[in-house]
């Protein structure tokens, strides 16, 4: 009798020293529940208190530059003569340099990225299928410093030999290799655009007589149009920022042309250029650096916007 009253003395205190033991973890499991979601608030407004941080010091700046320069100047300028004795500082000449090679890109990388979606998502079986498309992806983790050493010794002498009257420095090489590079993304986003029409819709226009041909661009690509839509302007955005192609490539001359066989600068150029030590800083050109680049963010920001636009106008759910 005794050892059994000893043995259940022992059991309440064991039973005991566990329930302390599960009470104590369970504060220490409703103290870190409390703290995650505070943690993954602070991660997720991270990108935001990074974003309103470019624009406040973008905007300051360029508030600067237009106490000295005149905004309707700036905009509307065809000259951009940052380090002469009478110094001018139009943008359109970066502008029109950064459209231009953007949309040689896109002649680039339209067809030819959305042609390798078509046979990616439509004709190719799932062993070539699992063999290209890594092979596609490669260019895009190729720097873009190769990209652009690539247009200037090879490209644009390939150009020189065919069209003579091409300068060394030219517009027309930078914006075709960045056509080339931003291929894989027009490509795999198409892809991916593609793949999410229901295989029924498309054995519905098989079953009704129509061919594969007639299948994919009557139906498939039509269902896909927001994605595909969206793939062409992210594209575009990707060529408006880039960067060292053109620097390399394109040279410095700062003309307004529509000659794409002329050397032209692009936003992202001008502000290496002047970010690479020439301007001291807090003088006019200084602060010509934040103008632009607060341009270029404009620019882009409403391209993004576009394509979420579209995106949404066009989408289809199934």
């Amino acid at each position: 009798m005794a050892l059994n009253s000893k043995l259940a003395k022992e059991n309440n205190v064991q039973v005991r020293e566990m329930i302390e033991q599960k009470q104590k973890s369970r504060s220490f499991l409703t103290i870190f529940e409390k703290i995650i979601p505070i943690l993954l608030f602070l991660f997720a407004t991270l990108s935001i208190i990074t974003t309103i941080g470019i624009i406040y010091t973008l905007l300051i700046e360029t508030i600067h530059f237009f106490s000295a320069v005149p905004i309707w100047d700036f905009f509307s300028g065809t000259n951009l003569k940052p380090l002469s004795q009478n110094p001018e500082f139009g943008v359109l000449p970066l502008l029109n340099g950064t459209i231009i090679s953007s949309l040689i890109a896109m002649l680039v990388a339209g067809p030819i990225g959305l042609m390798a979606a078509i046979y990616l998502s439509e004709y190719a079986s799932d062993k070539v299928r699992r063999i290209l498309k890594p092979l596609l992806e490669v260019l895009a983790g190729i720097p873009t410093i190769v990209y652009g050493f690539f247009a200037f010794t090879f490209v644009t002498p390939v150009i020189r030999s065919i069209w003579p009257d091409v300068a060394a420095t030219n517009i027309l090489s930078p914006g075709i290799v960045m056509g080339v590079m931003i291929i894989p993304m027009i490509a795999s986003l198409s892809e991916d655009a593609m793949n999410a029409v229901p295989n029924s819709i498309r054995e519905g226009a098989l079953a009704m007589g129509a061919t594969k041909l007639e299948s994919t661009f009557k139906i498939v690509i039509p269902a896909a149009l927001s994605g595909i839509i969206s793939s062409f302007v992210l594209g575009i955005s990707r060529a408006i920022g880039e960067t060292m192609i053109v620097t390399i490539a394109s040279g410095s001359s700062k003309n307004f042309t529509f000659d794409i066989t002329q050397s032209m600068q692009t936003m992202t150029a001008y502000i290496v250029e002047v970010a690479g030590g020439e301007a001291p800083a807090g003088s006019t050109i200084y602060y010509s650096l934040y103008a632009v680049a607060m341009t270029l963010f404009v620019f882009t920001l409403i391209m993004n916007l576009l394509a979420r636009y579209i995106s949404r106008k066009f989408r289809e759910e199934y």
